[in-house]
């Protein structure tokens, strides 16, 4: 039997970054000590979720977990990609944290990834399924990804029950295009999408009418969708909830979202956000879209993670990219991204705007199982 070289890791931190950079640089990890100290040790649900969607999209990929969950092998295959996937995502969070390391591994799939998954579409935990088809996707167009991406949303869930269902489709690349992607423009106009589950519409037309009553103060071009679901296509739970993207002149788009489970929530450390009238979310977000877009950057903070990860598979040029604020999870990719690619960048601080400029040379990722046509 093959001996295998593993890379031995603590804790369950990052985990999903580990996951996602360990199959693209092919490194066989080992895993101890996984909330080994708690009262429930041993990896979450949606821990083992996400194991079990990296095993159905890759082939000879190898996961063994002990009794307790608190120790796992796992040992990356070859990402095959394919159509008539179906995953259930569960409903311990949401839909977003799956398909942010999804779409980058389907871009170095064999053949074109079609999967369909289920589950929560919107909470105020993961990025919104609005917020990827809105910013993260055009974001990867920056880096030389082809026609065919896409994300169709067919049905909402939202906490605690799900039932939503948005169906991904990626396509594959031979390598990513380096970036010196700078110039983060001036605010042109402000898109957005309300939706509300099994609620009224009013609940909707309030969260705009409070959102728009902040915008139009600084910009005329605002327009904010409505998406009512009801029946099948409104999920299991009730709630509503809005996401707002600023695009710029040179083609940034910044984003936040949130939403809000009414009344049936059973997740007391919630802080009761059943009590959140439209009203009050309409502002908050508002506010909390001008406060990213007055840190600067070409990316919103939630989005930095990705942009370092893109700028360190590509090509062995050099990437330049500005964002604002390091946010934390940002600075942990940069960390997680030095230790498996060995790709470490230059951060530079730009005073005259309080933004930070930051420069890499790719790892050069090549497509290695994509078919040469």
């Amino acid at each position: 039997m093959e001996k295998r070289s593993y890379k031995r890791l603590k804790g369950s931190q990052n985990l999903r970054q580990r996951l996602l950079l360990a199959t693209l640089s092919a490194t066989p990890l080992l895993i101890e000590d996984i909330r080994a100290e708690e009262t429930v040790p041993g990896l979450l649900s949606h821990e083992i979720s996400l194991l079990r969607l990296l095993e159905r999209i890759s082939d000879d990929c190898l996961i063994e977990i002990n009794e307790t969950g608190t120790k796992f092998k796992y040992k990356p295959g070859i990402v095959m990609g394919g159509k008539h996937h179906v995953h259930d995502c569960g409903v311990s969070r949401s839909i977003g944290y799956f398909l942010e390391p999804l779409i980058v591994l389907g871009l170095f799939a064999k053949k074109p990834l079609i999967i369909k998954l289920k589950g929560i579409t919107n909470d105020s935990k993961d990025p919104s399924v609005d917020t990827f088809r809105s910013t993260t996707l055009p974001m990867l167009k920056q880096f030389g990804v082809p026609e065919g991406l896409g994300l169709k949303i067919e049905s909402r869930g939202v906490r605690p029950r799900g039932g939503g269902e948005v169906v991904l489709s990626v396509p594959i690349v031979q390598s990513l295009t380096a970036v010196t992607w700078i110039d983060e423009g001036m605010v042109k106009r402000i898109r957005g999408v309300t939706f509300s589950t099994k609620v009224s519409s009013q609940f909707e037309n309030t969260m705009i009418h409070a959102a728009r009553g902040i915008f139009n103060r600084l910009l005329p071009d605002v327009h904010i969708f409505t998406d009512h679901k009801a029946g099948s296509q409104a999920g299991n739970s009730r709630g509503y909830g809005i996401s707002l993207v600023a695009e710029t002149t040179s083609g940034c788009f910044i984003s936040v979202d949130t939403a809000v489970p009414p009344h049936d929530t059973d997740e007391m450390d919630d802080e009761k956000k059943d009590l959140s009238p439209p009203q009050v979310v309409g502002e908050q977000i508002a506010y909390l879209l001008l406060k990213e877009i007055e840190q600067g950057g070409v990316v919103d903070s939630a989005h930095q993670g990705l942009l370092f990860l893109l700028c360190a598979i590509c090509p062995q040029d050099v990437s330049k990219v500005r964002v604002g604020e390091l946010s934390p999870h940002g600075i942990q990719t940069l960390r997680q991204i030095r230790d498996f690619l060995g790709v470490k960048f230059v951060i530079k601080p730009d005073p005259s705007t309080g933004t930070r400029i930051l420069r890499c040379v790719g790892c050069g990722l090549k497509n290695l199982s994509r078919k040469i046509s």
